[in-house]
């Protein structure tokens, strides 16, 4: 009788391994084969693919495209009041970001007190004495300590615009 209850333990913890290994594979592979930066200077087949594949309404879809000329690569996102994100290549010689990204017409503002007071970023433009939004920069994901136009332009780091 004994043996007979080991065996039914044994066949039952075998089948919950087995239930685990199914539901971790199946949902650890999604299939996806992404890969680093574009190399064109357009917006990449892939994504091209993607924004066909989704939905419209997915808010959190992004391009990427590749902009300008230089020996210094970086990425660029900018992150619309809706949660769009746009990403670009940045290729530069330029000595700052604000410089880079001025040059290729990312970004506009005038002069303030500490810097360039970004106000058009991509087209869009968010003003805080008019709609109480601003265009936030952050530097590898964390509030920026200076502004865009006196931030050098350093490879490896990443850039990015965010309306708040």
């Amino acid at each position: 009788m004994r043996m007979n209850r080991n065996r039914k333990l044994s066949s039952f913890i075998l089948c919950m391994v087995l239930i685990v290994a199914m539901a971790l594979s199946t949902t650890g592979c999604n299939g996806s084969t992404k890969q680093n930066a574009p190399t064109g200077t357009e917006t990449t087949a892939e994504t091209k693919a993607d924004a066909e594949s989704s939905d419209n309404t997915d808010s959190s879809r992004s391009e990427n495209t590749v902009l300008g000329e230089g020996s210094v690569t970086f990425p660029f996102t900018v992150i619309d009041q809706d949660g769009n994100e746009t990403v670009f290549e940045i290729h530069t010689d330029k000595e700052t970001v604000g410089e880079a990204l001025a040059e290729l017409g990312l970004i506009a503002g005038e002069e303030g007190d500490y810097g360039l007071y970004v106000k058009t970023v991509n087209g869009i433009t968010a003003d805080y004495d008019t709609d109480g939004k601003y265009w936030a920069f952050y530097i590898n994901g964390e509030y920026a300590a200076t502004s865009v136009d006196s931030t050098p332009v350093a490879e490896g780091e990443s850039y990015s615009f965010q309306v708040e």
